[in-house]
């Protein structure tokens, strides 16, 4: 497997399109990390059944959240995609998130090139808000059985704020 982080950059921020990396398909309770130091995806852990991913989540190359781990990507597609895979992404907003005291945010994206919906799928508002929920609904509760409350989803941005949020973590890449 290649180093993602040496192929691959945070792709076209200004106009919204960006790379993104597959670590967990929608529908895994796998918690499947990309390993920077080892070039190598590796799985961290089983999650419960009950907590499996309600998205495709993966990452962005050459970016590093206030957490330290490359900035996370909720993934939205119709099938579920196979690790490994990256895509060119359009980013449709950003949800606000806090894990165990440390910012951990969620670029939300769907696939720049999307013929099945005809691109329809511009911002968050286009999603379905029973999606939102769901997503809201895991995030808040995934580490419920091992580390109650905490998590928190703590709002959702728009595209504006996403694009703050990965130009954010492309200077930390640089500055490492």
């Amino acid at each position: 497997m290649a180093d993602f982080n040496q192929i691959l950059d945070a792709g076209n921020v200004e106009n919204g399109v960006i790379n993104v990396v597959v670590e967990i398909p929608e529908g895994s309770c796998h918690k499947i990390e990309w390993d920077r130091k080892n070039a190598v995806m590796m799985l961290d852990r089983v999650e419960p059944k009950i907590f499996a991913k309600p998205t495709n989540y993966g990452f962005i190359p050459q970016t590093l959240d206030e957490d330290g781990d490359e900035l996370d990507a909720l993934i939205i597609t119709r099938e579920p995609l196979p690790t490994g895979v990256y895509l060119s992404a359009r980013v449709i907003g950003v949800m606000k998130f806090v894990d165990d005291g440390e910012v951990d945010d969620k670029i939300v994206v769907v696939p720049e090139d999307d013929r099945d919906n005809g691109n329809a799928i511009k911002s968050l508002s286009d999603l379905p808000e029973q999606l939102i929920k769901q997503i809201e609904f895991h995030f808040n509760n995934y580490k419920a059985l091992k580390k109650p409350g905490t998590t928190k989803v703590s709002h959702w941005g728009d595209v504006e704020e996403a694009k703050k949020v990965i130009r954010e973590s492309q200077q930390r890449w640089q500055q490492q």
